[in-house]
C-alpha cells in the first residue's frame, strides 16, 4: 500500500516466510562465489611466492615483498569496500555486483603480465579495490534475499567458501608450478588467469540475479520491489506444488533517494554504539590473524621447514581443506545453537589453539606435520568465527546503511589487522627466527581472543530473526510502523524497546512461524497415522523449513501434547479420552 510519500510493504516478510527452493540456489552460486575468487587470490599469491622469489622468475621479488604485496591487497580492499558500499547504498546492489566483477576480471588478467614489483603491487592493490567493493555489494544482497530462518548458516557457508577457492588456486599452482610444463617465468602468470576465467562465468550467472526488493521500496520503487517478490513466488509455487504461508508483518517507510553519509556514521556510533565496538574487534581479530597466516604460510613452510616451493600447493590444500570443513560443518548451529554461543566460542577456541602453537614453536622442534595440524585444527575453528564476523555487522544495522556498514567495519578492522598482520609477519619471516614467527602468532591468538570477548560483552541474537526487527530502518523509525499490542493480531511487526536495542525478545513472525510447523507435524500425525521421524519429515516439506528448525518443533509438539512419542524415533497423534 503506497500514500503520498508513505509506503505500507510486506515485502521483507514475503520474503523471510519463502522455502528453501533453486531461486536461493541461483543466489547463493552467482554471489556467493566472490568468496571463491577471493580465496583464490589469496591463495595463488601464497602458493606461488616462493617461486616468484627465485631466481628466473621473470620479476624480481624478496620475502618481504610479498607480504607488502599482500599488505597492498588489502589496502585496496578496504579502500574498495568504502568507495563501492557508498555506491551500493545509493545505487542498488546489483548494478555493483556487476561493476565490481568486471573491475577484478580486468585488474587479474593484468596481474599476469607483471614485470616489476611496482607493476605487480599496483595491480595487486586494483584487484583487492575490487574485492572489497564485492563485499559490500554481494554480503548485502545476500542478506536481504535469504531467508531469515537460513540466513546464518547460509551466510557462514557462502563465506566459508573462500576457501574452495583456495583449494582451486593451491591444485592450479601445482599445475603452473610444475617446470617440466610451465617455464618458471610462465606458470605463475597463468595462474593469475584462472581467476579471471572462474570470474567471467559467474558474471553469465549473476545477469540473472535480481535486484534486492528489500532496497528497492526504500528507495520510493515499491512496484518494482513487488513484481520481483511475484516472480520470486510463482517460481517457487511451481518448483513446490504448494501454497506458501501468509506474511507475518508488514512495515511502513519514508522512502529517501539517499541518505548522507554523516548520518549513516550517526546511525554506526550513536544509536548503536556497542555493536559499532563489535564490528571493529570482530574484524581486527579475523583480519590480523587471517592475513598474517594466509600470505605468508607457504614462505614459513618454504623458509623454516625446508618445503620446496613446487611441494607448498599441497600444504596449501590440506589447509583450505580444514578452513572449508569448518564453516560447513559447525554453520548450522549459528542458526540453532545461536549467534552469540557460537562467535564467542570460535573465537576464544581457536586463539587457544594459536597460543599453543606459538609456544610449542618456541619451546619444541615441530615437524612439518605437527605444526600443519596445529594450523589446520586452529583454522578450522577460526574459519566458522571469521566468517561470522561478516554476517555479523551485515545483520545489525538499519537497512538503508547496511552496504556502508560491512563495508566500513571490514575496512576499519582490516585496515588494523589486515595490514599490519603481513607486514608483521613478512618481517618476522625475514628475520629468519623462529622465536619471532611464535612472536606473531601469539599476537594473532590475542587479537581473536579479544573479538571473543566483545561479542560475549556486546553480541546480538540475531538468530532466526527478520533484519527489520534487529535492526529498524532509519526510514521507519520516522514513519508511524505499525505495532502489536498485547493480545490477538496478525501481520504486525512488534517493535518493543528490548528488540531494538537487545534484540532480546521473540518477533511475531518467529512466534507464528514455530506454530505452523507444530501444527503441520500434528496435522501429518493425525491424517496420516503414527510415522516415524524421516516420515513426518516428509510429510510436512520440512527441508523447506531451513536447518535445525523440524528438530525444534519436534519436540515443540511433543512438549506442548500435539504429539506422542511413542519410541525412540515414532511418533503418533495425542491418546485421546
Amino acid at each position: 500500500m503506497t500514500r503520498a510519500d508513505v509506503i505500507e510493504t510486506d515485502v521483507p516478510a514475503r520474503l523471510d516466510r519463502l522455502p528453501w527452493s533453486r531461486f536461493h540456489w541461483r543466489i547463493v552460486i552467482g554471489l556467493g562465489t566472490v568468496w571463491i575468487l577471493d580465496g583464490l587470490q589469496v591463495t595463488i599469491v601464497g602458493a606461488i611466492a616462493p617461486r616468484m622469489t627465485e631466481a628466473g622468475s621473470g620479476i624480481d621479488l624478496s620475502s618481504a615483498d610479498v607480504g607488502l604485496a599482500g599488505a597492498l591487497y588489502v589496502a585496496g580492499a578496504c579502500l574498495g569496500a568504502l568507495f563501492f558500499g557508498q555506491l551500493t547504498d545509493r545505487y542498488g546492489r546489483k548494478k555493483l555486483f556487476m561493476v565490481t566483477l568486471g573491475l577484478y576480471i580486468l585488474a587479474s588478467v593484468a596481474t599476469a603480465f607483471a614485470f616489476a614489483p611496482w607493476y605487480f603491487f599496483l595491480f595487486r592493490a586494483l584487484t583487492g579495490f575490487a574485492i572489497g567493493g564485492e563485499y559490500s555489494a554481494i554480503n548485502t544482497a545476500i542478506d536481504e534475499l535469504i531467508p531469515a530462518r537460513n540466513r546464518g548458516a547460509v551466510d557462514i557457508a557462502i563465506n566459508g567458501s573462500f576457501w574452495v577457492g583456495a583449494g582451486v588456486g593451491a591444485i592450479g599452482a601445482l599445475l603452473f608450478l610444475d617446470e617440466g610444463i610451465f617455464a618458471s617465468d610462465v606458470g605463475w602468470r597463468l595462474a593469475f588467469g584462472i581467476g579471471a576465467v572462474l570470474a567471467f562465468a559467474i558474471l553469465l550467472v549473476r545477469r540473472n540475479v535480481p535486484e534486492s526488493p528489500r532496497w528497492l521500496y526504500i528507495h520510493g520503487r515499491p512496484e518494482e520491489a513487488e513484481r520481483i517478490v511475484d516472480e520470486i513466488e510463482a517460481q517457487v509455487r511451481t518448483e513446490l506444488a504448494h501454497e506458501l504461508p501468509p506474511p507475518a508483518f508488514e512495515i511502513t517507510v519514508h522512502p529517501r533517494d539517499a541518505i548522507p553519509f554523516r548520518e549513516i556514521a550517526s546511525v554506526a556510533f550513536r544509536r548503536y554504539p556497542r555493536r559499532a565496538v563489535l564490528g571493529v574487534a570482530l574484524f581486527v581479530g579475523q583480519a590480523f590473524l587471517y592475513n598474517a597466516v594466509t600470505f605468508d604460510l607457504g614462505t614459513i613452510l618454504h623458509g623454516f621447514f625446508a618445503v620446496s616451493s613446487g611441494s607448498v600447493p599441497w600444504f596449501m590444500v590440506a589447509f583450505a581443506a580444514s578452513n572449508f570443513l569448518g564453516p560447513l560443518l559447525l554453520g548450522r548451529l549459528f542458526d540453532t545453537v545461536g549467534r552469540i554461543p557460537m562467535i564467542a566460542g570460535t573465537y576464544l577456541a581457536s586463539a587457544a589453539i594459536v597460543v599453543a602453537l606459538g609456544l610449542l614453536l618456541r619451546s619444541v622442534t615441530l615437524t612439518t606435520w605437527t605444526f600443519m595440524a596445529l594450523v589446520m585444527a586452529a583454522f578450522f575453528i577460526a574459519s566458522a568465527g571469521a566468517s561470522s564476523a561478516y554476517l555479523t555487522v551485515s545483520e545489525i544495522f538499519p537497512m538503508e546503511t547496511r552496504a556502508l556498514a560491512i563495508a566500513f567495519f571490514y575496512a576499519l578492522g582490516t585496515a588494523v589487522g589486515g595490514i599490519t598482520g603481513p607486514l608483521l609477519f613478512g618481517r618476522f619471516i625475514h628475520s629468519g627466527s623462529i622465536d619471532q614467527v611464535a612472536t606473531g602468532f601469539l599476537i594473532g591468538a590475542g587479537a581473536m581472543a579479544l573479538g571473543g570477548v566483545a561479542e560475549l560483552l556486546f553480541g546480538v541474537r540475531a538468530e532466526g530473526r527478520s533484519l527489520e526487527a534487529i535492526a529498524e530502518p532509519l526510514t521507519a523509525a520516522k514513519a508511524k510502523a505499525k505495532r502489536l499490542r498485547p493480545g490477538p493480531g496478525r501481520g504486525e511487526m512488534f517493535y518493543s524497546p528490548g528488540m531494538v536495542g537487545s534484540c532480546s525478545h521473540s518477533t511475531r513472525e518467529d512466534e507464528g512461524t514455530r506454530e505452523r510447523e507444530v501444527e503441520a507435524l500434528a496435522d501429518a500425525a493425525r491424517d496420516a497415522g503414527p510415522a516415524t521421524r524421516a516420515d513426518l519429515s516428509r510429510r510436512v516439506h520440512a527441508r523447506e523449513w531451513g536447518p535445525g528448525r523440524f528438530g525444534g518443533a519436534l519436540r515443540d509438539a511433543v512438549e506442548r501434547g500435539r504429539l506422542r512419542r511413542l519410541s525412540r524415533r515414532r511418533y503418533g497423534p495425542p491418546a485421546t479420552g
